[in-house]
């Protein structure tokens, strides 16, 4: 089952007060492996962005300026969430941006482009009832280190989420379940999309080195090798 962890940053909380997106990070897995393919933009929203929302991820206006609109890389980002299923922590957040920035883009509904949505922060209320679950509070809890997350930023708090989902997920298989017959929050079976129909958007070398540099973060924080590196290794030693 192909999935992607999704977060985006905007300039403000809200789209229908002319707030826009100014970044997208996502991080694909696939049968809850960490496939390395992932995709990162920064996105020029033609709008300065509110005070508290700049306090939170620091992309000031001067950074994205010349960045490219999301009209820009819209086919892109369509083609690379296709069909796949979405994990997001406060889905409504992020989807209700998506969706604004599709309807402004003149597309059909970032949902239809979609399997479905785990909205991991109605998962944690329902694991961790009446406790802080906020992305910092599920690290702490699941003992992932996010000593270098001083801002937020889409790519990195993705990154985490990828870590978090996968540890609060991590005895689904050993209680009978199997991952290709997952089933959505609503209850409907999700169809498992063929490998042969996965559609690949390479990161570009700019985007590999922006990565590199934050698993070197991540190895500083937790002095010896993240857990993304030992995931990635199987792989590389494949290839």
């Amino acid at each position: 089952m192909r999935q992607i962890v999704l977060d985006t940053e905007t300039t403000g909380i809200n789209p229908k007060l002319g707030n826009r997106i100014i970044e997208i990070g996502c991080v694909e897995l696939f049968n809850r492996a960490l496939t390395g393919n992932n995709f990162h933009v920064y996105i020029n929203p033609e709008r300065d962005s509110e005070e508290g929302a700049l306090n939170v991820h620091g992309l000031t206006t001067e950074f994205l300026r010349d960045k490219p609109k999301f009209a820009e890389i819209a086919q892109q980002f369509r083609e690379y969430i296709q069909g796949a299923e979405l994990i997001i922590h406060n889905a409504p957040f992020d989807m209700g941006f998506l969706n604004h920035e599709f309807r402004l883009a003149k597309l059909p509904p970032f949902d239809d482009h979609v399997s479905g949505v785990i909205d991991t922060l109605v998962n944690a209320k329902e694991m961790r009832p009446g406790k802080r679950n906020s992305l910092d509070a599920l690290c702490d809890f699941f003992g992932i280190s996010n000593a270098h997350r001083k801002l937020h930023g889409a790519l990195l708090d993705a990154e985490l989420l990828a870590d978090v989902y996968l540890a609060m997920t991590r005895g689904q298989n050993s209680l009978g379940m199997d991952v290709e017959e997952e089933v959505s929050e609503g209850g409907v079976a999700l169809e498992q999309i063929a490998l042969a129909e996965v559609i690949v958007v390479r990161a570009s070398d700019e985007e590999l080195a922006a990565h590199e540099e934050t698993l070197s973060g991540l190895d500083k924080a937790v002095k010896g090798s993240c857990i993304w590196r030992a995931s990635l290794a199987p792989l590389a030693a494949a290839a």
